[in-house]
């Protein structure tokens, strides 16, 4: 016979249980800047939190170009979702895609058939980048968003060195060593800056057959002048810099044609095998998904409080969405930006749950623009204060180390940055051929 004394604490536990309210429910779609820091910021709150990203890590994209010239290695720029919120029992990590939101249910669409039930959902699902309708060029110039980017591009850009050793013909030899960068807005110009240097101060004592100093990158933009967000005397100080380390600076001049043996800009066919394209972004498919009113990138127009029109519960930041900024310009697709519409919707959300007036509507706070040009060369407008040179390179560097996760990889990035700066090696030089047999490269 069951004692009677063993199930009172059962019972007394179902019971209290029962009474107990139920955590209020968010869902994060989006493990980057934005989705982390509104999951760190809704921190000590009844709620219970889901996070859902198709990747399972968090990706310090602003030096993601670093990793595709070979200056650092994946893990030094991305870090296991879960191993940051390991310390957070209320926090759920699930990878998975998401493919659609059912807003009437209060449910998020999962690819596998499922979803997941919410009571506000946040929708930080970031953006891709964009052919203006000519998304068959995409195999000849791949662009810079995710660690799978990074490690194609880093992949061509050693091969063409590689195969050009090899290659006995003069023409083709030049067109292996001709590369071709889409678009100078900071990740164009931080790109075409460090191959000119890997090709100028890294790589030369390592081939035999070749001379990379004859190695020409090109970098093509159909706007007036580089850094196009940056002030004018800034672009001018960068694109002089660019010219000094050999890389050749088209302005005024849209691609119309990219293809496995080079690109079309205006009335000149350029032979290049390298192709990087940095010119402009898609957003994420939200806004197709809520039938909500979005701009000419598909990027969502949020309410000021950042909420989908009409869907109070749910918000969206990040790339995804457009918002103007105190000036009337459309706030960044940067980090920071990020970052303060996560920190914004937390509390949102913190005032709902204690019955409190909302904050105020978004209003973002512009804490300057940083772009390096090669390794010991920056720029950074922070409005009225400009810096440019070595000064700005060793700010740039400082800013950059004071984000990333965790001490060792400070540590890691720093050192690696010095080694660099005073021997001109870079050791993330490594050729990864996934499926593909090492002597049948599959890159145009």
């Amino acid at each position: 016979m069951t004692s009677p004394i063993a199930v009172q604490p059962q019972a007394a536990d179902a019971a209290a249980s029962a009474r107990a309210p139920e955590r209020h429910r968010v869902v994060i779609v989006g493990g980057g800047f934005g989705g982390l820091e509104a999951v760190q910021r809704l921190s000590g709150l009844p709620v219970a939190i889901t996070l859902v990203d198709r990747r399972n890590h968090h990706l310090f994209q602003p030096l993601l170009y670093q990793v595709a010239t070979a200056s650092l290695a994946t893990s030094e720029v991305a870090w296991p979702i879960r191993s940051i919120l390991r310390r957070r029992p209320d926090v759920t990590t699930l990878l998975a895609t998401a493919i659609g939101v059912d807003a009437d249910a209060h449910r998020l669409l999962l690819d596998d058939g499922g979803g997941l039930s919410y009571d506000t959902l946040i929708l930080a699902t970031g953006a891709r980048h964009a052919y203006f309708g000519h998304d068959e060029w995409e195999p000849f110039a791949p662009g810079l968003k995710t660690l799978e980017d990074a490690t194609t591009v880093r992949r061509r850009i050693l091969l063409a060195f590689e195969r050009a050793e090899r290659e006995t013909d003069p023409e083709q030899q030049a067109a292996l060593l001709t590369f071709v960068i889409v678009g100078a807005g900071p990740t164009g110009v931080e790109l075409a800056g460090t191959i000119a240097e890997l090709a100028r101060d890294t790589l030369p004592p390592d081939f035999r057959n070749i001379d990379t100093h004859k190695a020409r990158v090109f970098l093509i933009e159909a706007g007036p002048r580089v850094l196009a967000g940056y002030a004018e005397d800034l672009s001018a100080y960068a694109q002089r810099s660019l010219e000094r380390l050999g890389v050749e600076v088209v302005l005024g001049q849209p691609v119309s044609e990219c293809t496995a043996d080079g690109v079309t800009y205006g009335d000149r066919q350029l032979a290049a095998r390298t192709i990087i394209w940095a010119a402009g972004v898609k957003a994420s498919p939200v806004a197709e998904w809520l039938g909500a009113p979005a701009d000419r990138a598909g990027r969502l127009m949020v309410a000021p409080d950042l909420t989908v029109p009409g869907r109070p519960d749910i918000f969206a930041i990040g790339d995804t969405v457009t918002i103007s900024a105190p000036d009337g310009k459309p706030v960044p697709g940067i980090a920071p930006a990020a970052k303060q519409q996560g920190r914004y919707v937390a509390e949102v959300i913190k005032a709902r749950l204690r019955g409190e007036a909302a904050p105020a509507a978004f209003r973002y706070k512009h804490a300057g623009s940083l772009a390096q040009i090669g390794k010991r060369l920056a720029v950074i407008d922070f409005g009225r204060i400009k810096l440019r040179g070595a000064l700005a390179w060793w700010i740039w560097g400082i800013a950059h180390i004071y984000f990333l996760i965790g001490l060792r990889t400070r540590l890691t990035v720093a050192v690696n940055w010095l080694w660099i700066h005073a021997r001109n090696q870079r050791s993330a030089r490594l050729i990864t051929q996934g499926r593909n047999p090492p002597d049948r490269p599959v890159e145009p």
